[in-house]
């Protein structure tokens, strides 16, 4: 729409010049009809997206935490096994950046003692004791996106700790394990997702472009699904897993039950636009010319509704992340030693976290921004999509 009412602009101001010839403002007109039929949907939808200031910081926020998963051994200063029970129920420590009057990143060296009322440790900041943070300094050994082998940390200190978000009960820096969390409880979104793209776009597709008893057949089976609640469902699925499994084919199989759930909202949107879109003259010139029910599936259908599906799943990735850190919340997902934000949840529910040690709650922090950023992302793309809105 407002390609259009840029042309009509650009058409009535060369009217407005007494200069110009009718054969130039037909030239005009006919390039500026040229460049926006040369427009793909693509091109007019990342027009509108980045129009709305919401989805685009939402999408820089999820960007940012995807990158940082990527590279978590890299940015976390500790790794997983990593503990420093003298340090236990460590208080968010303070970064100072002037020292001397220079720029030099520090943290206050800590005296510990006892509570003599409540037994609690107790942390007190030593000013005359300043730790310097240092740089790719040298930690704990891993492989960087799982390929490379080294032992460089984005920061880190030689001597004593640093912990911008505190520590658990066994002296675990918060920040790492949170870092380190990320890569699951994202992963468990992103490829949950996918695996629900796979069933969902196949089946409603079908669903919607045969019709008939495999229609009823595939609608069917989504009214079963959505049926049942769906935490009892998890709670049901995941308690039928052998407790002997290893962690890692746990997680492997909580991404498949979720995906197995969540494929009904895609097939159901999906199906809807199928129906519409079935009719239209190039599906029908695609049958005269004897195309197979698959060509005109996956070659005409799908293309046809990728950026739906693109916004699906944008959508549905909030509830992926919010259905593992539940279930891991319950004890029904991820188990240690793998660490999930869920699982950092479940393990601050039994202390007085509001009350000694509320920053054991973090986790649930990033939980939220990583949904809301989601749902922002989503509702841009939603409307970049829609061909009615401007």
């Amino acid at each position: 729409m407002q390609d259009f009412k840029g042309t009509a602009q650009r058409i009535t101001d060369l009217y407005n010049q007494q200069d110009l010839s009718d054969e130039s403002i037909a030239q005009q007109m006919l390039q500026s009809e040229q460049t926006a039929e040369a427009t793909s949907q693509w091109r007019l939808m990342w027009r509108k997206f980045k129009r709305n200031r919401t989805a685009v910081i939402g999408g820089v926020v999820v960007l940012l935490f995807y990158l940082t998963a990527l590279f978590g051994d890299f940015v976390a200063p500790y790794s997983l096994e990593d503990r420093m029970t003298q340090y236990s129920y460590l208080p968010p420590q303070k970064i100072r950046f002037i020292a001397d009057g220079r720029f030099q990143p520090h943290v206050y060296g800590l005296k510990s003692g006892r509570d003599p009322l409540t037994l609690q440790r107790t942390y007190v900041p030593d000013p005359e004791h300043k730790i310097p943070i240092r740089f790719f300094v040298e930690g704990s050994p891993y492989k960087l996106m799982g390929l490379f082998p080294t032992n460089r940390h984005l920061f880190g200190v030689e001597e004593g700790i640093v912990s911008i978000l505190g520590t658990d009960g066994q002296g675990r820096d918060m920040f790492s394990r949170i870092i380190k969390g990320s890569q699951i409880s994202l992963t468990v979104g992103l490829v949950g997702v996918a695996l629900s793209l796979l069933i969902g776009a196949v089946l409603g597709v079908a669903s919607g472009y045969y019709g008939g008893w495999v229609d009823n057949l595939v609608q069917r089976g989504i009214e079963i699904v959505r049926s049942f609640p769906p935490i009892p469902l998890w709670m049901a699925l995941t308690a039928a897993l052998p407790q002997h499994w290893p962690p890692l084919l746990t997680y492997f199989v909580i991404t498949v039950i979720l995906s197995l759930i969540g494929w009904t909202w895609l097939a159901r949107q999906l199906r809807g636009k199928v129906l519409a879109i079935r009719e239209e003259d190039f599906i029908m010139a695609a049958r005269l010319a004897g195309a197979s029910d698959r060509w005109i599936i996956f070659r005409h259908l799908i293309p046809a509704t990728f950026s739906h599906i693109v916004v699906i799943s944008t959508l549905s990735m909030p509830s992926m992340i919010l259905a593992e850190s539940s279930l891991s919340f319950l004890g029904l997902g991820i188990r240690p030693p793998l660490t999930s934000w869920g699982v950092l949840l479940k393990q601050a529910q039994n202390t007085q976290v509001l009350l000694l040690y509320p920053w054991l709650m973090i986790p649930g922090f990033f939980v939220a921004i990583s949904i809301l950023a989601f749902n922002f992302m989503g509702d841009g793309l939603r409307d970049a999509a829609d061909p009615y809105t401007v």
